[in-house]
């Protein structure tokens, strides 16, 4: 095949990947090979890609890649999922467009609808995986409701419900009333908001209101007494059926026993009394409003209080409050402000800052409502989920999110699971009438359900179960992910699961710890009774170069595909990595995907370069030999590092070593030392023991690169020499001793060599000789370097290489450790030039000079300025006109040479 004289992305990717799929590359079925298994966080079967999935993606294949070559049976498991609120969602907004609503058509119709929606956009971010590389088996593509997956979650269901950890009730749950669905914690995001604290007036019914003892803040205006309420939700009023206040609250005291009337609404309640109202907060009298706030519906069930429901499920006012019925709640708070103001039932309002939780999905302000719902015990699943993350059976990366895991489970909630949705796995619970009262049975299908019914009742009938409308929360399915993928609940001893589990590593964002992660572990501890992972690698979150997180609504995300298009995957794939350490956030740059690129047309030059070489069975030259000898150790040396990064997880500065081996090490200056010499414009063969040491070197630094960057390595691998149909460098394994005694000896010198060709450029640079010039170099008293002679002429360029005892005049020279080494200018120098630099230094230097001088002549600074301060002034005046002596030698003795 002929090598392109320029590198295309495009070419090179698109017939690359087909090559992979067409042999099955990508695909896993058990063996006797070691295992490396990676479940893929399934993204939502609604999505495309975005930079978090770029960045999740690429580490995932980056780490399945290396298992790959290292001989191991990886085995990626791509995958979707149905994601309840956001498919439903756009479902329910797409039949809007049409006029149609989805309790028009009932429940069969709108599936029917949902399923058409994800079967349309279903595939489209797995597909766009592709075109990144990723190397999933694609013949294992899963998908949280389909058949598999569905029937292990229902059995998963049943099971917990007769194990006593499921139960249904009435709980305070956090309301989404844009879905119309409950929501567990989790799923609700706390936002810094700036509103208002409402200051309003509770007329006091009883009129033999007094002082009581000293400290009472009694309120009084001419239609009488009245208490103070300071609330940020005036329009919850309407479902106020207590006022409470501390009994140690010696302000309040003259309220005891007492009865208030809510304003606007008329409604008489009672002054009760708990300590678990803050003295400090507002005026000391809380409002309590049974329906619509967790801690009040604590204390309306201690004291027996009256709960009235002013919502209705899509956040507008219920005919329960009796006022603004049918307004929205939001609405409702500007115009209930108004009324009370006008009322005079309003003392005063003023800002506050609080904290809104807000819906994650719909991103609307949930609501707290009382509910019946579906709720899973959590302090079971806690128990046991807890000690293997703490004690490193399962290993975190970074360290840090062990005590953020800690901390959720330590203080753990039950987990509300049932959604108000159609789109999602129905809840098999089965409800019935015996006797004129309402019961239910719990079972993984009608037909079941149906025996379980008849023993309560025996004449019941399939006709008279009616199914829970309510649908299971999707992380439902999601955290038996790992075991449901290779049908784990179905079959607990099939023989894939028996292989695959546990799987290795997983790669996923820390913002999903509780939701997924947690969730995982306790589902593997349930039912395999060990971890469902050994690995946990948190990725940060892609941010743009001003810290902000990337969004569709701040317009600052770039379009993936469009950055493949543009840098070749590689390039992004790269371009992602060289910000990611593990757990930081990644501040990203598009230049990074161009650095990326230039990266991939270096390699590609590169190799183009050698492959141009003519090799001859010619003698080996010395320096040739000293530079295989000094590569194939750092090669070695490299290679051991590169692993300690991988088992560290810390991919990010694997990928800069392998970067700085290639561009540094390898093209700087290997491929320098042995580039064979051009005489009379036309380029000599290099010898072939050089020309197969080098060739071997590209094939390890590409198999070092390939996790990386699969693309390009895989063409220049094609390339090196003829492969078998079939053949890839994706099984193609890295078999690289420890470096010798003798290897890590040469490393050592081949620095000082560096050094050694860094002080003669840097002098050159100084005294502006060009490069082609050849000139001498003086070991001054001993050549400690002698060995390497041929080495340091080549990259010096030097016509000798000599001892002296004392390096004369006309030089430049520089140190290396204690060693001094000197070069013989004379003649090269262009005095002129160099007159006109010293002369301009010197001006700079004078300048500098007069202007401490003048800092120093300042009587009020030398009074008040620390005496440290002084003295570094001093010091600098002092060097100054050191150094301004020294110049203007120079510049006399270069005058001289003029002359």
């Amino acid at each position: 095949m002929e090598l392109a004289s320029k590198y295309d992305p495009q070419a090179v990717e698109s017939k690359w990947y087909e090559y992979w799929l067409n042999n099955k590359l990508f695909s896993s079925k058990p063996d006797g090979r070691e295992p490396y298994t990676v479940v893929i966080p399934p993204p939502n079967v609604t999505g495309v890609l975005h930079m978090g999935h770029m960045l999740n993606n690429t580490i995932q294949d980056i780490l399945v890649r290396r298992a790959r070559m290292e001989g191991k049976n990886t085995c990626w498991v791509p995958g979707t999922d149905h994601a309840s609120i956001a498919t439903e969602a756009k479902v329910v907004g797409k039949l809007a467009e049409q006029g149609i609503k989805k309790t028009d058509l009932g429940r069969d119709e709108f599936l029917k609808h949902a399923w058409d929606w994800t079967h349309e956009h279903g595939g489209i971010i797995l597909k766009q995986l592709r075109r990144l590389g990723c190397s999933c088996d694609w013949d294992r593509t899963a998908f949280t409701m389909d058949e598999i997956r569905s029937k292990g979650v229902i059995k998963v269901f049943c099971d917990l419900y007769e194990k006593g950890l499921i139960y249904r009730g009435v709980r305070m749950v956090n309301w989404d009333p844009q879905a119309q669905t409950a929501l567990s914690d989790e799923e609700v995001v706390y936002k810094e908001e700036h509103s208002k604290l409402y200051y309003l007036k509770y007329r006091v019914v009883e009129t033999d209101c007094k002082q009581v003892e000293e400290g009472n803040i009694m309120h009084k205006d001419d239609k009488g007494f009245y208490a103070v309420v300071a609330t940020t939700r005036p329009e919850t009023i309407m479902g106020d059926t207590a006022m409470c206040i501390n009994p140690e609250d010696v302000k309040n005291t003259w309220l005891k026993g007492k009865h208030v009337i809510v304003p606007l609404v008329g409604r008489e309640i009672p002054v009760i009394e708990d300590d678990y109202v803050d003295i400090q907060f507002g005026t000391g009298c809380l409002k309590v409003t049974p329906a619509h706030d967790i801690n009040d519906h604590a204390l309306g069930l201690k004291h027996s209080l009256q709960t009235i429901d002013i919502f209705n499920d899509n956040g507008t006012i219920s005919e329960a409050a009796g006022i603004y019925v049918g307004q929205d709640r939001m609405t409702v708070r500007k115009q209930i402000a108004k009324d009370l103001e006008t009322a005079g039932l309003m003392e005063r309002t003023e800002d506050y800052d609080n904290k809104v939780g807000f819906s994650e999905r719909t991103n609307v302000p949930i609501e707290p409502k009382l509910s019946t719902q579906w709720f899973l015990r959590m302090q079971h699943f806690a128990d046991i989920a807890l000690d293997p993350v703490m004690t490193d059976e399962i290993e975190f990366y970074p360290k840090k999110y062990k005590n953020t895991y800690r901390h959720w489970l330590e203080n753990i909630k039950d987990w509300c699971i049932s959604r108000q949705l159609w789109w999602g796995h129905r809840i098999p619970a089965y409800y019935f009438t015996v006797d004129g009262k309402r019961d239910f049975v719990v079972a993984e299908t009608m037909e079941q359900a149906l025996v379980k019914a008849k023993e309560k009742d025996a004449k019941l009938t399939a006709k008279d179960l009616e199914q829970e409308s309510d649908c299971l929360d999707t992380w439902f399915s999601s955290w038996l992910w790992p075991i449901s993928v290779f049908d784990g609940v179905n079959h607990p001893n099939n023989d894939e699961i028996n292989y695959y589990y546990p799987t290795s590593d997983l790669v996923t964002g820390p913002d999903i710890i509780f939701f997924w992660v947690a969730r995982m572990i306790m589902a593997g501890y349930e039912y395999r009774k060990t971890y469902p992972f050994k690995h946990v690698y948190f990725t940060g979150i892609v941010r743009d170069k001003l810290g902000r997180k990337m969004s569709k609504s701040l317009g600052n995300s770039p379009d993936p595909l469009m950055l493949i298009d543009k840098y070749g995957a590689d390039g992004v794939r790269m371009g992602m990595m060289l910000s990611a350490p593990a757990g930081n956030d990644i501040l990203f740059d598009e230049t990074l995907c161009e650095q990326g690129r230039n990266f991939n047309n270096k390699i590609w030059n590169a190799f183009r370069l050698v492959k141009g070489w003519q090799a001859a069975e010619i003698e080996q030259p010395t320096c040739n030999k000293l530079a295989v000898e000094w590569f194939n150790g750092k090669l070695k040396e490299t290679n051991e590092d590169l692993q300690e990064q991988f088992k560290q997880y810390r991919i990010s500065e694997a990928l800069m070593t392998v970067y700085k081996l290639f561009w540094d090490e390898f093209s700087s200056w290997y491929l320098e030392m042995v580039k064979p010499a051009y005489v009379n414009g036309e380029a000599q063969p290099i010898d072939r023991k050089t020309y197969d040491a080098t060739i071997g070197f590209f094939d390890n630094l590409l198999k070092m690169l390939h996790p990386f960057m699969p693309f390009i390595t895989e063409e220049l691998w094609q390339h090196i020499t003829e492969r078998k149909a079939g053949e890839s460098i994706m099984k193609a394994t890295l078999q690289l001793d420890a470096p010798t005694a003798e290897e890590l000896r040469c490393i050592e010198a081949v620095e000082t060599v560096k050094q050694i060709v860094g002080g003669v450029r840097m002098i050159r640079n100084q005294k502006n000789i060009a490069p082609k010039e050849q000139l001498s170099l003086l070991a001054i008293g001993e050549n400690k370097m002698a060995a390497y002679n041929s080495i340091i002429m080549k990259m010096a360029n030097l016509k000798a290489f000599d001892v002296a005892t004392d390096k004369g005049s006309d030089v430049s020279s520089f140190m290396v450790g204690t060693d001094e080494y000197a070069v013989p200018v004379g003649d090269l120098i262009d005095v002129a030039s160099e007159i006109a630099k010293a002369e301009k230094e010197l001006q700079h230097l004078e300048g500098f000079l007069a202007g401490i001088r003048k800092k120093l002549g300042n009587e009020n600074f030398v009074a008040h300025a620390p005496e440290a301060v002084i003295a570094r002034e001093r010091k600098k005046e002092s060097d100054s006109v050191e150094k301004i002596a020294a110049l203007k030698q120079t510049i006399g003795e270069l005058k001289k040479k003029k002359i």
